[in-house]
């Protein structure tokens, strides 16, 4: 098909689209924004907004349509594509069996923060707004790793509280808008996280609750006494939109989408069952309310996350691109289940989860060849996600006397990885906040990993632990002697 042609996405041409597009048979326009997301990328997109447009088709006239938020210069692309299409987008489920699109209409506003700061303060502060959701990756809670403290001195916090009117993260929006509903007599709104941290709603409170402290006492202990943060675990593999995947949309279903989403088909959202202003009948679409979100995140975040970080490092330094590329070198994909089983013993009994069935689910997803999920992306901050997905099972596994082979290879491959090059001594790009000291120290340091395992801020006082010090140094020394594919040869036939 001639990709010119396509139709360009909006509200009236809908009716245009062909029978293999399903579209919102919904009226938007009879639907109330009673939610506030922040963060609007695709995983969001391809998540909690596709719950959200699953419950429309069956609630018309529902309170809890979206008003999406862009706080960052980077979502500017996210506002030209959402504005020009009525907040539309395409959402592609892609697995071997083949493509189905729909056309998502859960977003009905778009907020970008620069433009008008003033305008989502007011929306969050709108007694309409009634939960605030939140994709703002692992770092942007300025959460202190090594000592579970709030990031007080981080450059935006220190700008948001000298600066409460005009804020520009993310405390110094949620803060503005509490505050003036504290004032006026209005109740709080409930703030959902939905990224990857292991207690996820814990880590929100005590973050905002410190900051709302910071500007004013009265109104941190308002926000700690009535604000509701659910924890709740999300998960669906959504790889960055792609310019392939853009013509992809116009070719195979006939649509101009300057912005659309590709998932996998597997789809999962436990919440706690703790709101302070009402909530939609979640259930109702599939989303799991829970009084305990703990053991499905720590099974979320140790099998699955930890992985993709192993899959990341390992397919980096053999020269591989795609997720799907590595799963299909057979010792990568033994390390990949290796790592699983030493981590298993570290967690917790999971209600309805079969854990080996979980496990050998992952491991299709992972080779889900029609996702095309990049290497990099899995990379990406991995100062902010190691802590979060590796450190505490490494912490529970030392504590239980347990295995820690494949954790430890998973740390020495990522310290291989910040030295920049692969094992045919091509380039790689390290994306990370504070990529010139761990680049600088792996380079500098090269076999031993102490100058790195000594970054508190990162490891704590793991460094402390000589067998974990001792496995990981092991395993860089072959990785740098070998490369990664030998080394792994090495450790199957120990």
């Amino acid at each position: 098909m001639n990709t010119s042609s396509a139709i360009k996405l909006n509200e009236t041409s809908l009716s245009r689209l062909g029978n293999n597009v399903r579209v919102p048979n919904y009226d938007r326009h009879q639907i109330t924004n009673g939610i506030v997301h922040i963060g609007v990328g695709g995983f969001h997109r391809a998540h909690q907004a596709l719950y959200l447009d699953n419950y429309f088709h069956q609630n018309s006239g529902s309170e809890w349509g979206l008003c999406g938020v862009g706080l960052l210069e980077f979502d500017k692309r996210m506002r030209d594509a959402l504005n020009s299409q009525d907040c539309l987008y395409t959402l592609v489920e892609r697995s071997p069996e083949g493509d189905r699109a729909r056309v998502i209409g859960a977003i009905t506003q778009y907020l970008f923060a620069p433009d008008n700061r003033q305008a989502v303060i007011d929306t969050l502060a709108d007694p309409k707004c009634r939960i605030v959701t939140l994709t703002i990756t692992e770092g942007g809670y300025y959460y202190i790793e090594g000592s579970g403290e709030f990031d007080a001195n981080h450059p935006t916090i220190q700008y948001d509280l000298q600066h409460p009117d005009e804020p520009i993260g993310v405390y110094g929006f949620l803060t503005a808008a509490l505050d003036r509903r504290r004032q006026q007599g209005l109740a709080p709104f409930t703030v959902l996280s939905c990224d990857n941290l292991q207690g996820n709603g814990n880590i929100a409170r005590k973050m905002l609750s410190a900051f709302a402290q910071m500007q004013n006492p009265e109104l941190g202990r308002w926000v700690g006494e009535q604000v509701a943060f659910p924890n709740c675990m999300v998960d669906r593999i959504t790889p960055a939109t792609t310019a392939p995947d853009i013509k992809m949309v116009a070719e195979q279903f006939n649509i101009d989408d300057a912005f659309p989403v590709v998932a996998e088909p597997f789809l999962q959202w436990v919440v706690e069952d703790n709101f302070c202003a009402g909530r939609p009948d979640w259930e109702s679409v599939g989303v799991q309310m829970t009084s305990d979100v703990h053991p499905y995140e720590m099974m979320k975040i140790r099998l699955l996350n930890a992985s993709h970080l192993l899959i990341g490092y390992l397919g980096s330094l053999a020269g591989y691109t795609y997720v799907h590329e590595v799963m299909a070198d057979q010792l990568i994909r033994q390390a990949v289940d290796h790592l699983m089983a030493e981590v298993t013993p570290t967690l917790q009994p999971v209600p309805g989860i079969d854990l080996d069935n979980y496990k050998n689910t992952l491991i299709e997803r992972f080779a889900n060849p029609k996702i095309r999920d990049q290497l990099p992306r899995l990379c990406l901050n991995s100062s902010a996600k190691m802590p979060k997905f590796v450190l505490g099972s490494l912490r529970d596994a030392l504590q239980q006397e347990g295995a820690i082979d494949y954790i430890s290879l998973t740390i020495a491959a990522w310290f291989r990885y910040l030295n920049g090059q692969d094992d045919q001594g091509n380039p790689i790009a390290i994306d990370d906040p504070i990529a010139d000291i761990l680049t600088q120290l792996a380079r500098s340091s090269g076999f031993d990993p102490k100058p790195l395992l000594s970054l508190s801020q990162i490891f704590g006082d793991l460094s402390q632990s000589s067998r974990f010090v001792e496995s990981v140094s092991n395993h860089l020394h072959k990785l740098y002697q070998f490369g990664a594919k030998q080394t792994l040869v090495q450790l199957f036939s120990k």
